[in-house]
């Protein structure tokens, strides 16, 4: 069985020797824990990179804690809990030491919405997007600037057609998309987006591949990517000026030897595409032609424009920086390896392997 999002906590004092960051300003680090019901904070050390659990770490949250969003002013942090009998939103206050303490009381997504998996937030930080995979709509919540408080906004929630896969905003903040599948074909569905409430931008289109979990949009919101893991195949798609999808020419892509792509996620410059090929040991790289946003794979690489990893690679994060990559593999020993990212090319600092499985982690600058 799948599992969508892997994200390992690491604390590994070697990353000291391979590079210094030069700041002189602490980031934090925070992972949710399902198995646990728990928030794990970390400060990380601004010229090694080493983590050190904060004090009063790891945090109770609600039941399945799943997923985790950062509020942009950097004084809120939000969890997803969709466990029995919770159904809920959880909402911390972040101190200037990276210490959380919950605001309660949590705030139901109900009532015609159940288990809340996956959250998304407007660039400004106005509303909160919670896709529902048991109720197949996304709820969505206004945000109070000065307290993080959430108000369901009216007509919430919004009705997809099948349980979500996976969502992003555009980094615009004018769309959002929502990934599903339905026997042997899956679905991107667009929405505009005014004062958070989800209008379609039209009918659902195919994403040419069966279960699209993985999804990445570029940084100018002009392009969206699809990993349809089923199919070994990634669909490339130009957003329209009014949101509308088209495929664009040479898409979808193969993904040759590398198989059940799961994850993508972009350099924040959108340079280079990575994707995890969760059906082998393989992170595959691909450069982006920043005038048709058709990716290519990368001649420098080990096999087939891929960089070896552990086995099973399920998850991907992005140092801010675009310098270092984490990957998330869910094989027998599961951890998370670090690489260096230069000009797309990888090369693996260390694996570490952990205990209890997080399911995403967000890191505060």
């Amino acid at each position: 069985m799948l599992q969508k999002a892997l994200v390992l906590v690491f604390v590994v004092a070697s990353v000291a020797s391979f590079v210094s960051c030069g700041s002189t300003e602490s980031h934090y680090v925070y992972a949710t824990i399902p198995a646990a019901n728990q928030v794990l904070a970390y400060r990380e050390d601004p010229n090694s990179g080493v983590l050190v659990e904060i004090q009063g770490s790891p945090y109770p949250v609600g039941d399945g804690a799943h997923s985790v969003v950062l509020h942009p002013s950097g004084r809120f942090l939000y969890v997803a809990n969709p466990g029995q009998l919770e159904n809920d939103i959880s909402l911390f206050s972040i101190a200037s030491n990276g210490a959380l303490t919950e605001i309660t009381p949590r705030t139901p997504v109900g009532p015609f919405a159940s288990q809340p998996e996956y959250l998304a937030m407007d660039p400004a930080g106005n509303y909160l997007y919670v896709a529902n995979t048991l109720s197949d709509n996304i709820s969505v919540f206004s945000i109070e600037s000065k307290t993080g408080q959430l108000t369901q906004i009216p007509s919430s929630p919004f009705t997809v057609g099948s349980p979500p896969l996976n969502m992003q905003v555009t980094p615009s903040g004018n769309y959002l998309y929502v990934t599903t599948s339905s026997g042997t074909d899956g679905f991107i569905y667009g929405f505009s987006v005014n004062a958070g409430a989800l209008t379609l931008v039209g009918p659902a289109i195919s994403s040419y591949g069966i279960n699209p979990n993985g999804l990445a949009i570029d940084p100018n919101s002009s392009y969206l990517y699809a990993a349809n893991t089923s199919s070994n195949t990634i669909s490339i798609f130009a957003i329209g000026s009014t949101g509308g999808l088209s495929q664009v020419s040479g898409s979808p892509l193969a993904t040759g030897p590398n198989t059940y792509p799961v994850s993508l996620i972009l350099d924040p410059k959108g340079a280079f595409l990575y994707v995890a090929n969760q059906g082998s040991s393989y992170i595959a790289v691909y450069s982006i032609n920043s005038s048709t946003g058709l990716p290519a794979l990368l001649s420098s690489s080990v096999s087939t424009g891929a960089f070896y990893t552990e086995s099973n690679p399920s998850f991907l994060a992005v140092d801010p920086s675009g310098g270092y990559l984490f990957v998330g593999n869910q094989g027998s020993g599961a951890g998370i390896q670090a690489f260096i990212a230069s000009g797309g090319v990888l090369t693996s600092i260390y694996t570490y392997s952990v205990g209890n499985t997080p399911s995403s982690i967000v890191v505060l600058p």
